[in-house]
């Protein structure tokens, strides 16, 4: 299969790396001194647990033109980027776009292309990109599939993900994985924003984490409410004491240790956009749904001067 990656942060890299191990044909776009420095000395990768960097020969482009043909193409960029690129997808002869990371305006997003077969996808990878290479942890595992009523695409993604090392999980209502991972995250990303990205300070303050949980069921109410489906299906008990204990036990993790800069707060201090976007569009979805979520808003207005 021909694939291209559009996108070359942490979570694009991971990805066309692994892709490429499993003998893919991968070619990854990049822009600006990150491409040349990737021509010159390939994709080097740090894994955090890892003593060596990995460093893996993938073709390099600087742009997708109309005639360019893929089996699929993976866009991985941030939501707020995405405007500036639909038109050279819709342009462009591939009919498979997979749309990687937070969005919880999918439906619109596929509306927008409507020749296409498009598809979204979740990873779980984190971390941040240097000079000269990226540093991460990469779970590999990937939840992906379309929105609800589209039809199958479980063989295509087989297909792409054949012989991968990925642990793929296949969800036909992307959707409302996407809106349920939004409430999910934004607390953890108030939380970053309030301690100015050194989530350490909050190790020990059993209260501040009650409430983001607090803010999470708070969405994930709203969600419910409004008639969507709680995705992944672990947390549909999310009002339960076992899931509050479950949430607290990750939460004082990550705030104890390096997962906490590696997993929460590297993303939510370089991508204080995208974060405003998915903030002012939940609280638009919980505003028109009727919803009452006083800890999000409190939490919120603690977060100080990063959102917008």
């Amino acid at each position: 299969m021909r694939i291209l990656v559009y996108g070359a942060g942490v979570l694009g890299c991971n990805l066309a790396r692994n892709l490429f191990r499993a003998g893919k044909n991968v070619t990854l776009l990049a822009r600006g001194t990150w491409a040349e420095q990737l021509r010159a000395n390939g994709l080097r990768i740090k894994d955090k647990f890892s003593p060596r960097v990995s460093v893996s020969r993938i073709s390099v482009v600087t742009e997708l033109s109309p005639d360019d043909l893929y089996d699929v193409i993976f866009v991985v960029m941030r939501c707020t980027q995405l405007d500036a690129i639909m038109d050279t997808l819709r342009e462009n002869r591939t009919k498979n776009i997979v749309f990687v990371g937070n969005n919880v305006q999918a439906r619109a997003l596929a509306a927008a292309l409507p020749e296409k077969n498009v598809l979204f996808a979740f990873a779980l990878s984190a971390g941040h990109r240097e000079a000269d290479r990226v540093v991460s942890i990469d779970l590999k595992k990937i939840t992906i599939g379309q929105l609800p009523g589209a039809g199958s695409n479980k063989q295509l993604i087989e297909k792409i993900f054949n012989g991968t090392k990925y642990k793929v999980v296949y969800e036909p209502n992307m959707e409302d994985y996407l809106l349920c991972h939004a409430a999910f995250v934004l607390p953890a990303a108030f939380a970053c924003y309030k301690t100015d990205g050194n989530l350490k300070k909050l190790k020990g303050n059993t209260a501040y984490l009650n409430r983001m949980i607090d803010a999470n069921i708070e969405g994930y109410r709203a969600l419910r409410n409004a008639g969507h489906t709680i995705l992944p299906k672990a947390d549909e008990n999310f009002e339960s004491t076992a899931y509050r204990r479950t949430c607290l036990r990750f939460f004082k993790l990550v705030c104890a240790t390096s997962l906490g800069k590696l997993c929460a707060s590297d993303h939510a201090m370089n991508a204080v956009d995208e974060m405003s976007v998915l903030n002012r569009d939940m609280k638009a979805f919980l505003d028109a749904n009727g919803a009452d979520y006083p800890v999000w808003r409190a939490l919120e207005r603690e977060a100080g001067r990063y959102l917008r």
